[in-house]
């Protein structure tokens, strides 16, 4: 089994010396949100992930859920584990406290996220989804909806699932087949079939909460006729208490290449009883603020199984003896294998990709805060506009590289890391997933350039360009040498942003084939502007904690020099364009 260890001084340095939002420091709710009350928080977060929820990775994996007569049962050690995680109040830590939430922002609960996807991504799902659907329901339900459900919900005594997906359609939605017919009551009978359903029936809660995607009797086709239902598997009395079983059953649970103790599950649902979320024939709308959130956080999915899959990489290539270095350090025998250069650079490839990675994600957890809770108007809408520009971007660029880094890690554990004995092969299969669900890491770069870039609130991407050229702009001496390799890295930014757009008008083929690209290109540049937000707290606080400094500095040469440089081959492989690819006839 892996060990982890969590990386609260890292998280306590971002929020300690990266928390200088001026936008996000006016929100009032959060100014009593402290040092001292983060770091006891984290401290328990990081008491529960590593000594309660990490052993069940494995045995998880080795024992998946069961389907025993209309029944899923969990895997071994998750019913006693959940119950635990519950009582200590974890479910709710980000959630509103007027239904029984911490209130705590996102700056404190990515860190959280992380923990929890670094110790065991199955169990982290079952609540996971409860959170998204959670924030669906506070968005866009009634009162009387969210009374009813929201106190349960927050509790951890009830579950939420997002059940969009179906035999027939994926990606594209408007192929959607479930139907909705409308009671004389106002509810609505739900009648379909939803595949790959995350939790979507386990023996953890009372009671499952499921948003599901139908369409209305006499809604027009496509996407436009798409209406969202909150449909409970047992029935909710008037009292809040709970009643009969609804008509929602589970099929089957797929058997897949990981996250095995994830209950994902073929659902039924059979004239199941319905409530209406938000306008109808809107569901995709109001299904989108359950997904975006929920994209961020696949991201940092990938994140966390990245941090231990380096933690037990560096642990082994210090204790693994093979072969001699071009110095070697032993008198006789093998060198260890950190002393090889190859290995000593994948090493600091993993840790400066991840600490790059959790720096912007802080970035964006301070900026989601703004976007939902700042009193102005205008700052809300921009840093809305930024979230919504970043949110594919660290999706797919963490997933994509937590692909790189559990590769890299295995390669390092030479045969060991191939068997199931150390638990690397595991962290590889367990991450697989983050690149495919909440939207492939191809429609997200899809997203981004279609979509994204500009939008009616303007050009985004110009505006976030210049974001970072104005901040970098006063960075002091000391940073200037990695500012002065930024600014020529944001000039092929600014040279790929130009050519989409113009591809974008005359030649779809040519910019669908850039996409990944370009989204690569734009993510490696964000990581680089986080970096420097490190380099200047690290610089101007040096003499305080040289070890800890020391090490930031020469983590971000490593990223300047050996991963930042990666822009150019995207910039230069993308702009070829698509003619051999469309031209090629496939046999």
């Amino acid at each position: 089994m892996p060990s982890y260890i969590a990386p609260l001084e890292d998280m306590m340095f971002l929020f300690n010396k990266l928390r200088n939002n001026e936008k996000y420091n006016e929100i009032e709710k959060y100014k009593e949100v402290n040092s001292e009350l983060v770091k006891d928080i984290l401290e328990e977060a990081a008491k529960i992930t590593q000594n309660l929820i990490l052993p069940l990775a494995k045995s998880g994996d080795d024992n998946p859920p069961i389907l025993e007569n209309g029944v899923v049962r969990t895997s071994p050690g998750f019913k006693e584990a959940y119950k635990k995680f519950i009582e200590d109040g974890w479910i709710s830590l980000s959630c509103d406290p007027k239904y029984g939430g911490q209130g705590m922002p996102k700056t404190v609960s990515a860190f959280f996220d992380e923990m929890l996807s670094s110790t065991c991504l199955s169990f982290k799902l079952y609540s996971e989804l409860t959170i998204g659907a959670y924030n669906c329901i506070l968005k866009h339900g009634s009162d009387e909806i969210k009374n009813k459900y929201l106190p349960k919900m927050v509790e951890g005594k009830w579950s939420g699932t997002m059940c969009l997906t179906e035999p027939v359609c994926g990606t594209d939605l408007g192929l959607l087949k479930t139907k909705a017919e409308e009671q004389s009551d106002g509810t609505y009978k739900i009648s379909g079939q939803k595949i790959f359903i995350t939790s979507g029936d386990h023996d953890l809660t009372e009671n499952i909460i499921h948003l599901v995607l139908a369409r209305a009797n006499g809604s027009p086709k496509g996407t436009k006729g798409i209406s969202l239902f909150l449909v409970p598997k047992f029935i909710v009395k008037e009292d809040g208490s709970i009643g009969s079983r609804n008509g929602v059953s589970t099929g089957s649970i797929e058997d897949k290449m990981g996250i095995k103790a994830s209950a994902t599950c073929v659902l039924n649902f059979d004239g199941a009883v319905g409530y209406m979320i938000g306008p109808k024939n809107k569901g995709l709308n109001s299904m989108f603020t359950m997904m975006n959130l929920e994209r961020i956080v696949v991201g940092i999915q990938g994140l966390g199984i990245s941090e231990i899959a380096y933690q037990n990489s560096l642990s082994y290539a210090k204790e693994r003896k093979q072969g001699k270095a071009n110095i070697t350090k032993s008198e006789n025998g093998a060198d260890n294998i950190i002393e090889h250069a190859d290995i000593r650079r994948s090493l600091l490839n993993m840790k400066s990709i991840i600490e790059g990675e959790r720096a912007l994600c802080f970035w964006l957890s301070q900026q989601t805060e703004v976007s939902l809770n700042h009193n102005d108007e205008i700052a809300k809408q921009q840093a809305s506009d930024f979230v919504s520009l970043m949110t594919p971007v660290v999706k797919s660029m963490f997933s994509d590289m937590g692909m790189e880094i559990t590769s890299d890690a295995m390669q390092i554990h030479g045969g060991y890391g191939f068997t199931k004995d150390l638990g690397i092969e595991q962290l590889y299969r367990d991450n697989r997933i983050t690149p495919i669900y909440e939207g492939t890491n191809s429609v997200q770069a899809a997203d981004l350039v279609f979509r994204k870039l500009v939008n009616k609130d303007g050009d985004i991407i110009d505006k976030y360009i210049n974001l970072i050229k104005e901040e970098i702009k006063t960075s002091e001496e000391k940073v200037q040498p990695f500012v002065k390799q930024l600014n020529y890295y944001l000039e092929i930014l600014t040279k790929f942003t130009n050519w989409i757009k113009e591809k974008i008008k005359d030649s779809k083929d040519d910019a669908s084939a850039a996409c990944n690209d370009y989204l690569k290109v734009l993510g490696f540049v964000a990581m680089a502007h986080a970096w420097i937000k490190v380099l200047e707290a690290s610089f101007r606080d040096y003499e305080n904690n040289k070890n800890f400094y020391e090490d930031k500095i020469q983590t971000a040469n490593f990223y300047f020099n050996r991963v930042l440089p990666r822009v150019e081959s995207h910039f230069k492989t993308a702009t070829t364009g698509s003619k051999y690819i469309m031209d090629y006839k496939f046999n």
